[in-house]
């Protein structure tokens, strides 16, 4: 370690965070989180015996940034959306596929249940990940169940050991009802999709607005619920086996500069169209908030035109979407495609004086398309795939295209049940 990077890591802090350790081309070669950066990271270079895989990530590493964050739990995410967005060589390297983990839960059913799983697959159920790390989002997910009482295995209506100790909601005992149970439910999914900081302040109020009408028992849970959510700090400890600062993210500051925006776009909307033939067109809208996804800021549109023109399906979706002024209105809205569908929408936008830019994939939809941009004035600019700006813009696009598939899907089943 030479002297610049020690002199670096000396300003390590004492809290939870994300770290990104670069090669010397800049490139981000590893992605991890930490309870305590300060500790996590310095682990890296001391002279304890490591595995040979470790030790040949060492010998690559050239430059470490890091990204701190509030509590343990936000590192989690984080890490998990980092992943996902520059997909390190290490981190596939050095981790097994087995520990790449999905939270299952069965909404679709009457009295749903929750487990984790390394395959989700097209059955119903609601998959929130992937997550990176196992052990740590299991770790996660039980201590939540403590706040949120949930079932680990199908409900069979018969009383078990987890009754007695509260961990299920004790339907089977009259505790609850399925009602009140999935109520519960629909909470800790908000907090496991990030929706973390309005969840608990919608406690706060509701734990005050019941108590004012005497409603003591709904003002307790609400209490219960808000106090254990602030605890979770205290309580997740991820194992040392295993950028929110919106001016740490260099994709956004590269997007800055290239839009010549005042400032980095703090609320970017990614938008795409899916359909057959026509039939069951749908819309997404994904939202990536300081660079990460916001899960719960997602929304989707089923065309009401039933059209088979893309643009005109477009148009509709933006339409509607800026009739809900009750949503935060985005610093940058990215379109699946080129200049055709950035100047379909701009009248749409101009008034509100929201940048726009298109992915022009020119056909080629796999993973590895080249990152091309149009801006509104006309101009093509073609991104270094290794580059910040275009591992953003690809994770944005391709999540819009994943959510738009996924619903339309939905439609196809229930189409063909009919």
């Amino acid at each position: 370690m030479d002297a610049r990077l020690k002199q670096k890591l000396s300003k390590l802090p004492a809290s939870p965070g994300v770290y990104f350790h670069k090669n010397k081309q800049g490139e981000i070669i590893y992605v991890g989180k930490a309870a305590v950066l300060k500790n996590r990271v310095r682990q890296y270079f001391q002279k304890s015996k490591k595995d040979i895989k470790t030790e040949a990530l060492v010998r690559e590493i050239f430059d470490t940034d890091w990204i701190q964050v509030d509590t343990e739990m936000d590192a989690l995410f984080l890490e998990s959306e980092m992943i996902k967005r520059y997909m390190p060589k290490w981190n596939i390297l050095l981790r097994d596929d087995k520990t790449v983990s999905y939270v299952r839960i069965t909404m679709q059913l009457e009295v749903p249940d929750v487990s984790f799983t390394r395959n989700p697959v097209d059955d119903g159920a609601l998959y929130i990940g992937p997550f990176y790390g196992k052990s740590a989002v299991e770790k996660a997910v039980r201590t939540l169940r403590k706040i949120f009482p949930y079932y680990s295995k199908p409900y069979t209506g018969k009383k078990t050991l987890d009754s007695d100790l509260g961990l299920t909601p004790g339907i089977e005992i009259g505790r609850a009802t399925p009602k009140d149970y999935k109520r519960n439910l629909r909470k800790m999914i908000r907090y496991l999709e990030g929706d973390r900081d309005k969840l608990i302040k919608e406690l706060d109020k509701t734990m005050r607005e019941e108590a004012a009408a005497g409603n003591f028992e709904l003002a307790a849970e609400a209490r219960d619920q808000l106090f254990g959510l602030k605890e979770l700090k205290k309580k997740i400890i991820f194992s040392d086996k295993e950028f929110l600062d919106i001016s740490s993210d260099q994709a956004l500051n590269e997007l800055r500069r290239l839009l010549g925006l005042e400032k980095p776009p703090r609320r970017i909307e990614g938008y795409d169209i899916s359909h057959q033939s026509g039939t069951n067109t749908v819309g997404s809208m994904v939202v990536f908030i300081n660079g990460a996804s916001a899960r719960s800021e997602y929304r989707k549109f089923k065309i009401r035109s039933s059209t088979n023109d893309d643009l005109k399906s477009m148009h509709e979706v933006l339409t509607r979407r800026f009739k809900h002024k009750e949503w935060d209105f985005p610093d940058l809205i990215i379109l699946d495609g080129g200049i055709t569908q950035v100047n379909a929408i701009l009248p749409l936008v101009q008034p509100f004086g929201i940048p726009v830019i298109g992915r022009d994939k020119s056909g080629d939809h796999s993973r590895n398309a080249e990152v091309k941009i149009v801006t509104s004035d006309g101009k093509m600019v073609r991104l270094s795939k290794s580059s910040h700006i275009a591992r953003l813009i690809a994770r944005i696009d391709e999540e819009s295209h994943r959510f738009a598939i996924t619903y339309h899907s939905l439609l196809k089943r229930k189409s063909m049940l009919k």
